[in-house]
């Protein structure tokens, strides 16, 4: 089970993930109470050992925007959140000859106010997803809850089963398609209390956590950092049984 620690701030944060056996830690440039400079980022980068991914998360139309901090954080990927254009996510895969793993964000919306709007809500997700799946430029995919038209660090949580449906219906579409099944990580209100539950119901190739672990915002708590990591892997590992 792939496991990203995202909105980290500081190296002591970072650091403590990292030798919780994670394999990813998360920079968000986007406008948040997390939002960090590429500067900041750098010093904490440069202090974690080779092996572990680097992710900056971005929510801008400009992809040398995100090279640059990318370039200038010495970062390993980058988690784009915003509708998918498939033009911004080629420009900035060619700034790195496509070496930067790309994370594409697909929200799902938790908030519509009856079964016509929800209908419809699935629809778009469902087309999104399935776009994203084929594009070869993006390396993940990241499933997180909307709300009120913004997703990304709100601690909202989505119907696990009803999004595995659509996710599972969008696999089976691809039929023959070459390669391995797409890399689907989720996010959205996870927490060491559910995200055993979560995986049970998606069976996700990661999880993903911001706010489920925070002291405050931007602020790591050490014990719910361990007890969600022990959590997801435990529950990664029951699914390969």
């Amino acid at each position: 089970m792939f496991i990203k620690i995202c909105a980290n701030t500081n190296l002591e944060d970072a650091r403590l993930a990292v030798e919780l056996g994670v394999d990813a830690v998360g920079f968000v440039f986007a406008p948040s109470k997390r939002r960090v400079l590429s500067e900041q980022v750098e010093e904490i980068v440069r202090e974690l050992p080779v092996g572990v991914e680097t992710v900056g998360v971005f929510a801008t139309d400009d992809p040398y925007e995100m090279a640059r901090c990318v370039k200038l954080a010495g970062l390993t990927a980058a988690q784009i959140h915003g509708a998918f254009d498939a033009e911004r996510v080629h420009a900035l895969a060619a700034e790195f000859g496509g070496d930067l793993k790309i994370i594409q964000t697909v929200a799902y919306t938790v908030d519509a106010l009856d079964a016509e709007g929800r209908e419809a809500a699935d629809d778009r997700f469902e087309w999104t997803l399935a776009a994203v799946f084929k594009d070869p430029a993006v390396w993940a995919v990241l499933i997180d809850a909307a709300k009120a038209g913004a997703s990304g660090g709100m601690g909202v949580a989505m119907d696990w089963a009803h999004v595995a449906e659509i996710v599972r219906r969008v696999m089976r579409a691809r039929g023959g398609a070459r390669g391995p099944g797409p890399r689907v990580i989720l996010a959205g209100g996870l927490s060491a209390e559910n995200v055993a539950e979560a995986i049970a119901a998606l069976d996700p190739w990661g999880v993903d956590v911001a706010s489920g672990v925070e002291a405050s915002p931007g602020k790591k708590d050490p014990g719910r950092l361990r007890a969600f990591v022990e959590a997801a892997r435990t529950a990664g590992e029951a699914m390969r049984r």
